[in-house]
């Protein structure tokens, strides 16, 4: 998995009026969980843009002026109006420790049942993954060749290479839908085939 780098300065007051004093001066306030005890620090708002406001998922290499740690986002508060970033948390990676992560899925292949008419409907946007630090995949890819109109693709179909995906067996990651154009020209034919020939007498 691709990592981004936050570089951050250590602080020792966590107190209201020293968040506030942070914040006002577009630093967030953030807490590394996960070592021997938590590490209290903040970073330029500006840092965290490549890391939360994506799509995509990546691990966090956080550089201190006290050393240098790999990490994953673990959880983030806005700020309800202005959607300012109010504080993070951060969990701190260990190469031998599985660690859980959601992560994107991209769609791959062409349907046929899509060439046929029908709708692609993507049910999950990420799926929960569980792997070594080393073996987190920026994706989960799910491959739609083979699913004809009607079809659903569950998550038991996809491939999981070095890593476990932990969502329900019974978990739909795409399928194709029949679209309401092909809906109405299906029930406007079994009409016309039920319907009497005109003219026709008994």
């Amino acid at each position: 998995m691709k990592s981004i780098t936050i570089k951050g300065s250590e602080r020792e007051s966590v107190g209201k009026a020293a968040t506030r004093t942070l914040r006002n001066a577009g630093m967030v306030p953030c807490v590394l969980y996960g070592g021997d005890q938590p590490v209290h620090f903040t970073a330029e708002e500006i840092a965290f843009k490549n890391l939360v406001y994506t799509p995509n998922v990546h691990t966090v290499v956080i550089e201190l002026p006290s050393g240098t740690t790999n990490a994953i986002l673990q959880d983030i508060q806005f700020h309800p109006v202005s959607d300012k970033i109010l504080h993070i948390d951060f969990y701190q990676l260990h190469d031998d420790k599985e660690i859980t992560m959601e992560v994107p899925v991209k769609v791959t292949g062409t349907s046929p049942g899509v060439l046929g008419g029908g709708v692609l409907r993507v049910n999950q946007r990420k799926l929960k993954v569980r792997a070594l630090p080393a073996n987190l995949p920026d994706f989960v890819e799910a491959n739609i060749s083979e699913l004809e109109m009607g079809n659903k693709l569950y998550i038991t179909k996809l491939e999981a290479n070095n890593f476990k995906l932990l969502n329900p067996d019974n978990t739909v990651v795409a399928q194709v839908r029949i679209s309401r154009a092909a809906m109405k020209a299906a029930q406007e034919a079994a009409k016309a085939a039920k319907a009497p020939a005109k003219g026709k007498k008994k």
